[in-house]
């Protein structure tokens, strides 16, 4: 959104292509309605209209288009802004079964869950926060996050909110599996550093209804896989140097993608340099082609 309207100001012709029905990615599906309300969204969409920008749901690039279309259509840069969209697992027995969700996927659309009283969210990230407060909201009465360290990753007014909303807090806990009566943990012993010196040998079976994982999320690989020359870290996000510019000539990248799971105000700061470039690249097209 940043990217299209610095964009249009400066006289573009712009197309966003989403790949889901409503704009704002994250802020769409993972930010709950409580911290940002929908309504704000419906006005930028507005406003981005009235701008002349031109918006395509439910279009993935790299499934029936792919960023060669792009070009081959007249795109004179393309700007990737795709976030982190795929749930990072925690490699143990029991994550597909039938009362375990991930994070990002409730929360795209928490109404489509029926979780019962008793919740166990895994992880306690700023995401894992807004996890427990929608749950809550949703009726579930007795939720509870659990941690393998010391403290709390997330926020300090992010884990508070979510302890007046009634979020209970379990630290030092390597969970085991998850069976249908929810997980299994081994407690961790630390020192005052907080550094792991041991663990229980018992383990412990939680009850719980549903199990929600949020431990952070990753990229999907669907541009890199169908775009000859882009390349990808070893942790999946896009290769690009300080300006967003991307291994493949006129493909700029920012936000999620490109730093990992940050803040919108991270993403939208480094994409106002980010536009800064694109402008610069295409006014050195447009000079190469007058000049030929």
């Amino acid at each position: 959104i940043t990217i299209a309207i610095l964009l249009t100001k400066k006289g573009y012709s712009v197309t966003i292509f989403d790949s889901r029905d409503k704009i704002g990615g994250v802020l769409q599906y993972g930010i709950p309605e409580f911290r940002l309300p929908k309504t704000i969204l419906e006005r930028y969409k507005k406003k981005l209209r009235a701008m002349g920008i031109k918006i395509r749901p439910n279009t993935t690039i790299g499934g029936a288009l792919e960023i060669k279309d792009l070009f081959r259509d007249g795109y004179q840069s393309i700007f990737i802004g795709t976030g982190v969209w795929r749930p990072k697992k925690l490699g143990i027995k029991g994550e597909s079964l039938g009362n375990v969700h991930f994070a990002i996927d409730y929360l795209a659309n928490p109404d489509a869950y029926e979780l019962g009283d008793t919740v166990a969210v895994i992880g306690v990230g700023n995401s894992a926060m807004d996890v427990a407060r929608t749950v809550i909201r949703h009726g579930s009465r007795d939720v509870t996050l659990y941690a393998r360290g010391t403290r709390s990753d997330a926020s300090l007014h992010e884990t508070q909110y979510a302890m007046l909303d009634g979020a209970k807090f379990e630290f030092g806990k390597q969970i085991i599996e998850i069976n249908d009566d929810g997980p299994v943990f081994r407690s961790i012993y630390s020192d005052e550093n907080g550094n792991i010196t041991g663990y229980e040998e018992n383990t412990e079976q939680v009850h719980a209804d549903s199990v929600i994982i949020s431990i952070s999320q990753g990229p999907k690989s669907k541009l890199v896989n169908t775009t000859e020359g882009l390349k990808a870290t070893e942790n999946g996000l896009l290769e690009t140097n300080e300006y967003g510019e991307t291994t493949v000539e006129g493909i700029f990248a920012s936000g999620d993608v490109v730093l990992g799971a940050k803040t919108v105000v991270e993403a939208v700061a480094y994409s106002k340099i980010v536009a800064d470039a694109m402008d610069r690249y295409m006014q050195k097209k447009e000079s190469r082609t007058d000049e030929d």
